[in-house]
Parts: C-alpha cells; structure tokens; sequence
C-alpha cells in the first residue's frame, strides 16, 4: 500500500477537530426535540470523536448567555437561562391542573423513589386511587420502576426525565427541602382529600416526608379496606 493510500485510511477514521465536533454537538441539540444523551451524541459523531469533551467547551460557551445548555438527567438540551424565564411567561398557558391527590402521590414519588403503592399509601394516610397514579403516568411525570424483590414483588414509581425537565432539575437530588416548601408557601396543614371511610392515623405511620410537620401529622388520615 502506497503512503498515499495509507493516508487517505487514515484520514477516514480520524476524529474532527475539536473545535468541529463541538459544532456537531451545537447541531444535534439544537436540532433535537428531546434532551440528548452523551450516547447518543456518540452513536452519530464520526469515529473517534470526544462528545464529553466538545460539550464541556460548548456549555463554557453558552455561560452567561441568554441560552444555556442544561443537563437534563442523563442528557443535554438548550435551555433558556433562569434568569430570563420572564419573558415567556405570557406564552405558557396551563392547560391540566392536578388534584391535591395527585400533587401529593407526585411528591412522594419524587422525594421517596423507588416508591410503591403500598409505600405511597402509607405516607400519604390515605388510599390512592388507580385514576390518581394512571394520570400522573399519563402525563409522562412518573413511570413504572424495578420490582421490589418482596413477597408479591411489587411494582414501583420513579419519576421521569419529562417531570425533571419540566422543573428544571437536573436530578431528584436537586429538589427542595421542607424548608424551601414552606418559605414558598407550598405546604399548608389540610385535611388531605378522602377516598373512602376513615380513622385517626398512628404516629408510625407517618412517612418521614412529614416527620418534622407535626400539624401535617395530626391532619393526615388512614384508610383501610374491609
């Protein structure tokens, strides 16, 4: 093979410079309806290419910037900065609302997950309707997990990309606290919706997502099927 030929090989699996990849990068979530992943972006870059690396200069790029590029659980997308969310409010219009039901079955699942009914239930005080789970399932905010390997192996309920990309997080870790909660005014001390008959709950039975409210303790109740 003449050193013509050997470099014209090996042109074709030489990666592009990194400057170009970075580009390609820029391409693929602008392009993208979704958040990409790193795999992803691998999977359609030419041979050879550092994805992680061209993504670390593009985000350094994108600082400050009217649109950043936001991490997204295991993926990337442009996002608009923080600081600038303003702008769109007049162009979001707010089409379902969730039942308190739902609001409460939703955080559980985000600060307990992998969660099941029966753990849902037993946090809350209170049965939880199939209608209840099926929307939030619905509405792509949770999806099924791992079966727990237990009597009966029960299915279970993790929040999904959508719901974080929906909040901006990056992850579950990135939720607020009880004390954000309240200081935003997100958490009041009501009687939870009733779904069946009802009795005073235990002490014990009280997830710890409540254990330092002790007035969402003594409001909360149980219900349990004849």
């Amino acid at each position: 093979m003449s050193n013509t030929d050997k470099a014209s090989e090996e042109s074709l699996f030489r990666a592009p410079p990194l400057a170009e990849q970075e580009r390609m990068v820029e391409a693929l979530l602008f392009a993208s309806a979704e958040p990409v992943s790193l795999a992803e972006m691998e999977a359609r870059m030419p041979h050879g290419s550092d994805p992680a690396e061209a993504l670390h200069l593009l985000r350094r790029r994108y600082e400050g910037r009217g649109v950043q590029v936001a991490k997204v659980g295991d993926a990337y997308a442009f996002r608009t900065a923080a600081d600038l969310g303003f702008l769109m409010a007049r162009e979001q219009v707010e089409h379902r609302k969730l039942s308190r039901a739902a609001i409460e079955t939703l955080a559980i699942v985000a600060y307990h997950q992998p969660v099941t009914r029966a753990e849902i239930e037993e946090i809350r005080g209170v049965s939880v309707s199939r209608g209840t789970v099926d929307q939030l399932i619905e509405l792509e905010w949770i999806k099924f997990g791992r079966r727990r390997m237990t009597p009966g192996r029960p299915v279970t309920y993790v929040v999904t990309q959508d719901f974080l990309d929906h909040f901006g997080l990056e992850s579950a870790r990135d939720l607020p606290g009880l004390k954000e909660l309240r200081e935003a005014g997100l958490l009041e001390s009501r009687p939870p919706e009733a779904e069946g008959e009802v009795e005073p709950v235990r002490d014990e039975d009280i997830g710890d997502m409540f254990e330092d409210d002790p007035e969402a303790a003594l409001d909360d109740e149980v219900i349990e099927d004849d």
